[in-house]
This record gives structure tokens, C-alpha cells and sequence, in this order.
């Protein structure tokens, strides 16, 4: 988690910064940040649009110049031809509802991350596909991976 949260500290998002990596065999095979996509102006450049329009975490997420960090993650991944079947998510946030169906549907199996989010669509449905959902925040450093 603590490279999570390293990773996390590239964000370019205003709001929240999220890192992400993913792990096969112990082995990282690819890392996430929140913010736009390359090529696109960060919104440290153009203001927040969910913050200009009130839009409260967890609604709305269309409504954002940026991509989440597990997004990026399974991207980045995709992109150099890396199978994340049977990988594990370390996050520093439980994953959005859209974020959710894409690691059930990239053959994540497990989630690590450290704070909450609040989608509930989010947690039903990783229960529903068993994607295995592990919060590792405030457990000592021998409970840790």
C-alpha cells in the first residue's frame, strides 16, 4: 500500500488524490494515478468542474476531466499487453461503481485499499462478482503485505 500512496502523490486531481498498482506473483505490473489523460490540460489549469457544479464524491463521476488511478491502472496495462487475470488491486481508496465493473471485468480477484468510498453500488457489486475486498488502514505494519 505504501507504494499505492507514492503513486497516489503524482495526482493531478484537486479534490483527491488516489494511486493504485497492480500485482501478479508478487511482481507490480502496473500503476495508476488520478487526473486527465494525456495530452489534456489538468485541472489544476482549468478549475474543478465538480467543485464549480457542488457535486458531491461518489455522484456524477462523467461529470470529470479526469481518469481514477484503477482505470489508469487497467489501461496502462491493456496498453503493454499485460493479462491482469487472477491480479491484485492495491488502492488507497475502495473503487467507484465504473471503476468496479472494469477490475471484474479485467479478472482482478482481490482489492486491497486503505479508505472507503462512498458508492454502495460500488460494494454490491464487487460482492456480487466475489471479488475478494481487504481494507488494510490502521493495522500494523506486521498485518500488512
Amino acid at each position: 500500500m505504501d507504494i499505492a500512496r507514492l503513486v497516489a502523490k503524482r495526482s493531478t486531481c484537486l479534490r483527491r488524490a488516489v494511486g493504485a498498482i497492480l500485482v501478479k506473483e508478487k511482481r507490480i505490473l502496473s500503476t495508476g494515478y488520478n487526473g486527465a489523460p494525456s495530452g489534456i490540460a489538468h485541472c489544476a489549469e482549468t478549475g474543478c468542474l465538480r467543485k464549480s457544479m457542488s457535486v458531491p464524491s461518489g455522484e456524477r463521476h462523467e461529470l470529470c476531466r479526469g481518469i481514477h488511478a484503477e482505470q489508469n491502472a487497467i489501461i496502462q496495462a491493456a496498453y503493454h499487453g499485460v493479462s491482469l487475470k487472477g491480479a491484485t488491486l492495491f488502492c488507497t481508496n475502495l473503487p467507484c461503481s465504473i471503476c468496479a465493473k472494469m477490475i471484474i471485468n479485467a479478472g482482478i480477484r482481490t482489492l486491497y485499499y486503505a479508505s472507503g468510498y462512498t458508492d454502495e453500488l460500488s460494494e454490491r457489486i464487487l460482492e456480487e462478482a466475489s471479488i475478494e475486498r481487504i481494507w488494510i488502514e490502521g493495522k500494523g505494519e506486521e498485518e500488512r503485505l
